[in-house]
């Protein structure tokens, strides 16, 4: 019995690593039974989606959106002085409650801009989750912040 379970854990080895890769987790317990009692296993994370039926949005709107961003905005000095301007790319994921989490700069421009829009990101509200087939999904976003430095 206990080699039978060991070949079985060295054969889903590969297939657990390749769903790592993808970023998705399936949601189902794929500890094997007997195993179970034995220890506690680990809440499996959601998959992470790209698309859905319905795209999450945030509370308000686009208009909302720029008006959050007008109000909240800091122009780093650094930027200001240098005259830099441009658009920051931000990769994030909306948790199906609406949560942002793990914000990343993809593409930044420096002078303290990339940290200014992570700051943005990081304490916006709580947006509308997306949805597919009527269920609020994990979705992956990147969105553009463009700076714009006036003179």
């Amino acid at each position: 019995m206990r080699q039978l379970l060991l070949t079985l854990l060295v054969a889903l080895l590969p297939l657990a690593c390749i769903q790592a890769q993808a970023h998705t987790v399936s949601l189902e317990d794929s500890t094997p039974a007997s195993l179970a009692g034995t220890s506690s296993p680990t809440p499996a994370a959601p998959p992470v989606y790209h698309t859905a039926d319905e795209m999450p949005s945030f509370p308000g709107g686009a208009e909302a959106f720029q008006k959050f961003l007008r109000k909240e905005l800091h122009y780093p000095d650094a930027a200001l002085r240098s005259g830099i301007s441009g658009r920051v790319f931000v990769r994030f994921i909306i948790t199906a409650e609406g949560r942002i989490r793990d914000a990343e700069v993809v593409k930044g421009l420096g002078s303290g801009l990339d940290e200014e829009a992570l700051r943005l990101v990081r304490i916006m509200p709580w947006w509308t989750p997306g949805r597919v087939s009527g269920q609020p999904v994990w979705m992956s976003y990147t969105m553009p912040i463009i700076f714009r430095a006036l003179d």
